[in-house]
């Protein structure tokens, strides 16, 4: 099965269906109406209950589809991608070592006090990404101002090389966050930039990031720079 399950008590719903972009793609127009009723047959032999559905690289169709299911659509994440290089940042950043965990985490609770996932982030889920292959501290930018850290941009480096749309190599900006007390103080977009000349100085010509559909001001600041929407990645919910 191309799909992913999760559950049964995944969060904040019991389980979770997803269709990983790549898959999507592959699947094609047909393919993922059996997929999907088959993964809602094995939540149902479950037991069932409430189910979270990510549909990576939406298509027109995938709306009626989910439908048909009893998925309603609540959520996009737009992946935004411009060419690098861009602008120069004159913001002062500074490599993260480990004893700056504890206001990374502070940091990103704050600001994503409203995130569905992002503010829960904890000290566990940070080691475990700083485990990661892909991890590199170079690219986990830090800004400080009046003696505390001020905001941060953690970026990713992606290989390439595997099947569309992962097969060509992007810098991507993982999590960007500026503290509440320092928002509009104009830390956002050089810190923004700071992070895209850290990667292209790693090689990647392209660089994408996830945002959420209606974030008005960041997705404002980031058509500033020259980012455009590539695909959306969709989120339904249904009792099964």
């Amino acid at each position: 099965m191309a799909i992913q399950i999760s559950g049964p008590s995944y969060g904040d719903v019991t389980w979770r269906i997803e269709v990983p972009a790549a898959e999507r793609l592959a699947l094609g127009a047909g393919g993922l109406e059996g997929e999907l009723a088959a993964a809602v047959a094995a939540v149902r032999a479950g037991g069932g209950g409430r189910c979270r559905l990510w549909i990576g690289h939406v298509a027109p169709a995938d709306d009626d589809l989910a439908a048909r299911w009893g998925f309603t659509p609540y959520r996009d994440l737009w992946q935004l991608r411009r060419t690098l290089p861009a602008p120069p940042s004159d913001l002062p950043v500074r490599p993260f070592e480990p004893s700056d965990a504890a206001a990374v985490l502070a940091l990103n609770r704050r600001a994503f006090s409203w995130h569905p996932e992002q503010g829960d982030m904890t000290a566990a889920d940070l080691r475990a990404r700083r485990s990661e292959p892909w991890y590199d501290p170079a690219g986990f930018l830090l800004h400080e101002r009046e003696g505390r850290l001020a905001g941060f941009c953690w970026t990713k480096v992606h290989a390439g090389g595997g099947p569309p749309p992962d097969d060509v190599a992007m810098g991507e900006i993982y999590v960007i966050a500026v503290d509440p007390d320092f928002q509009g103080r104009g830390i956002g977009t050089p810190l923004t930039l700071a992070g895209l000349a850290h990667l292209h100085s790693r090689g990647p010509a392209t660089a994408m990031l996830y945002v959420e559909s209606d974030n008005a001001a960041a997705n404002a600041v980031y058509e500033r720079l020259g980012f455009r929407r590539h695909h959306t990645d969709r989120a339904y919910a249904a009792d099964l």
